[in-house]
């Protein structure tokens, strides 16, 4: 081998030990560069979830049809207009992707809970969300009403449920909107009225705009109705144990407004108020951090 290529090939190789010496990168007995962390998942947070409940919970009326739109459910909605509870807890933990189960069902009373809460089960639910009540007390006279005793009976029955077949789930219990307040803000609205006369909750917004006496004394047993059972989902949730949180009457506390509401019904709450009722209820959640 020529002199002149052996000296050349030791100075090249000189060099570049002595710049992996001072660059302290990859150098004989040096460690290599750990790669960038990846992003951290909280642990506790829920892998999958449902919601139980009723008409508000599946989104209804938030399309454009007084149908079921799941896709805006305040509690399990995928779509990208609400800021669900399921949208939050896949921002921080991608494996719940896929594991939002819709239970509710329009027009859903008490009754229905357990059976939903079975289905639940079944999904094996990490985390469950429960809002019932309005359709017990929207029937067609107040002496339909579910009587508080049993309202409370069956929303203990479905929770037994949930314990028994999940008993590390997590539980949030809702408090009922103020459905008094429909009345108080629609009532001198032509468009509401003319939507409520179609047979919506006869038995607070019957004849809306009249002030009998009747129909004066209907409202009042109604709301009061309202927080007769707001006060046994308070107690439900107490009886539960540690599992069970309840939003703490922050639902019922929204003071909404007709542009939170639907055109169509004047009663379920539209995108504006999937997104309300997502606010409030994940700051009482628990799992916000």
């Amino acid at each position: 081998m020529p002199r002149r290529w052996t000296t050349t090939a030791a100075v090249a190789v000189l060099a570049l030990a002595a710049l992996a010496c001072e660059s302290g990168g990859g150098g004989i007995g040096q460690p290599s560069p750990a790669p960038p962390a990846s992003p951290s998942v909280r642990p506790g947070l829920p892998a999958a979830m449902a919601a139980i409940g009723d008409s508000i919970s599946t989104g209804f009326g938030t399309c454009l049809l007084l149908s079921d739109c799941q896709r805006n459910s305040w509690s399990t909605g995928d779509g990208l207009r609400v800021d669900s509870h399921y949208r939050r807890l896949l921002a921080a933990n991608p494996a719940i992707r896929g594991n939002g189960h819709n239970e509710a069902e329009a027009g859903a009373r008490a009754r229905q809970l357990a059976g939903q809460a079975t289905s639940a089960v079944n999904d094996g639910a990490d985390y469950v969300t429960v809002l019932i009540g309005a359709m017990d007390a929207c029937r067609s006279r107040i002496e339909d009403m579910t009587e508080v005793t049993q309202f409370r009976a069956e929303v203990d029955r479905a929770l037994a449920v949930l314990k028994q077949g999940r008993p590390k789930a997590r539980v949030l219990v809702i408090s009922l909107p103020d459905l008094y307040r429909l009345w108080e803000i629609g009532h001198s609205d032509t468009q509401a009225v003319r939507a409520w006369n179609r047979g919506i909750c006869p038995a607070l917004l019957a004849n809306p705009t009249s002030t009998a006496a009747a129909d004066v004394s209907r409202r009042s047993v109604f709301r009061a109705r309202i927080d007769a059972y707001n006060k046994q989902l308070v107690a439900a949730c107490r009886a539960y144990g540690s599992r069970c949180r309840h939003d703490g009457g922050a639902v019922h506390r929204v003071r909404f407004s007709l542009d939170m509401l639907n055109r169509l019904d004047y009663f379920h709450p539209d995108v504006d108020g999937q997104n309300k009722l997502a606010e409030v209820t994940w700051a009482a959640s628990g799992l916000t951090g």
